[in-house]
């Protein structure tokens, strides 16, 4: 026991940080850099809403990291300071990645309605049932408008349909008392461009794309972030500039560089290190891509798990090249095993599309000839998580 109690006994001495929830993913600073002129705007459209008056729908665009979410909540909460005293106005957020909540729009639903302080069984009555109870709610509440914050939207219309957006937005012609406005923050560009013209002329939207944080933007941020995070004198000469870079190149993704200096830190304390150096950022690298692709395989939708566990089968079964034909055989049998409706090859070939940009895959167009073009596919997910990334896939769906 002597090892453990001086390790214990240890941490305190050895430890980095002076507050290392600031460089959490959820932390939200006093202060957003960079963002002025995104956060005015959003705060120009949304602020009518304090006199009671609807505003447009609102769509926020930007990759991973670019403030989105920061700057809307950051909007929101101001919003709600302001409306406090007259009860015109409520906000409510929800993350539609978390599982379980918002994997079908009954869930969904439940989840707002919970919010709102109501209450529906997890399973078991039909969804227009859900939807009436939601706009019981909604009629009797002593606030005039709603506005609902959905974080990641697109996976929404990705598990289920546009159908749910089309559905909340036809909800203000069926309430006589208050109205909902929505915000949706989305990492898709194209995710409107992708939605039934239907649905999209019933948002009434107004758009705003986040672009990508600079190097300099980033080691701005960072240097602030370090500065509240470590204790003096911690973090070496080149650091900040090295997680700016290393983030720049990843569509700059402060969350990601913010992530970078963390597990670093946590890295060197764990060598009891006195100061974060250059190679602890390499070595934090590393673990965050192995951590990201495991995240990925285990929170993607079903149809995104079966078509990747249809390349495992296959690529260890031909152990050579496989084409998106082969895939696709070999999705339609899995999903007949799992009970689970067959997608489109269309739908199934933008699945590998999106697998490739996540860096899952590398898919590569060759001709056949008078067979017209495919795509081979070879797996790009390192050798030392393929197994545990098969154990994930084998155990969400149940095989």
């Amino acid at each position: 026991m002597g090892d453990l109690d001086n390790i214990f006994d240890s941490v305190s001495k050895r430890s980095l940080f002076k507050n290392k929830q600031i460089l959490q993913a959820n932390y939200s600073p006093e202060d957003i850099s960079h963002r002025e002129k995104e956060i005015k705007h959003i705060a120009s459209i949304l602020a009518p809403s304090l006199l009671g008056e609807k505003t447009s729908n609102l769509f926020v665009y930007g990759v991973t990291g670019t403030g989105k979410t920061l700057s809307v909540q950051h909007v929101a909460s101001e919003l709600k300071k302001r409306a406090a005293s007259s009860r015109v106005l409520r906000i409510e957020y929800l993350n539609c990645k978390l599982k379980k909540v918002a994997d079908t729009e009954y869930r969904i639903l439940a989840e707002l309605i919970k919010k709102l302080g109501g209450s529906v069984p997890a399973t078991g009555l039909p969804t227009d049932q859900v939807y009436l109870r939601f706009l019981e709610i909604l009629e009797k509440s002593e606030e005039k408008l709603f506005i609902f914050i959905l974080d990641e939207i697109d996976q929404v219309v990705k598990k289920i349909s546009d159908n749910f957006l089309y559905n909340l937005t036809r909800l203000n012609s069926e309430l006589n008392n208050v109205q909902i406005i929505i915000v949706g923050i989305s990492n898709d560009l194209r995710f409107l461009d992708n939605i039934d013209p239907r649905v999209r002329s019933s948002l009434s939207e107004e758009e705003l794309v986040f672009p990508p944080y600079n190097a300099l933007q980033l080691q701005d941020i960072l240097k602030k972030r370090a500065e509240e995070s470590f204790k003096p004198k911690v973090v070496s000469e080149g650091v900040i500039a090295k997680c700016a870079a290393f983030a720049a190149r990843e569509h700059g993704d402060a969350r990601r560089a913010l992530d970078l200096l963390r597990v670093a830190g946590e890295i060197a304390e764990r060598e009891s290190n006195y100061k974060i150096k250059i190679k602890h950022i390499d070595q934090a690298n590393n673990k965050i891509e192995r951590d990201k692709i495991l995240d990925i395989v285990e929170t993607e939708p079903k149809q995104f798990q079966l078509v990747l566990y249809s390349i495992f089968r296959l690529i260890k079964k031909t152990k050579g090249n496989i084409f998106t034909g082969d895939i696709y055989s070999y999705y339609q049998e899995l999903c007949k095993r799992v009970k689970v409706d067959v997608l489109t090859q269309r739908r199934v070939s933008d699945i590998l599309a999106e697998f490739d940009m996540l860096g899952l895959i590398n898919a590569r167009v060759i001709s056949k000839g008078r067979q017209g073009r495919t795509r081979e596919i070879k797996l790009a997910i390192p050798e030392n998580i393929l197994e545990k990334s098969e154990e994930i896939l084998v155990g969400s769906l149940g095989l």
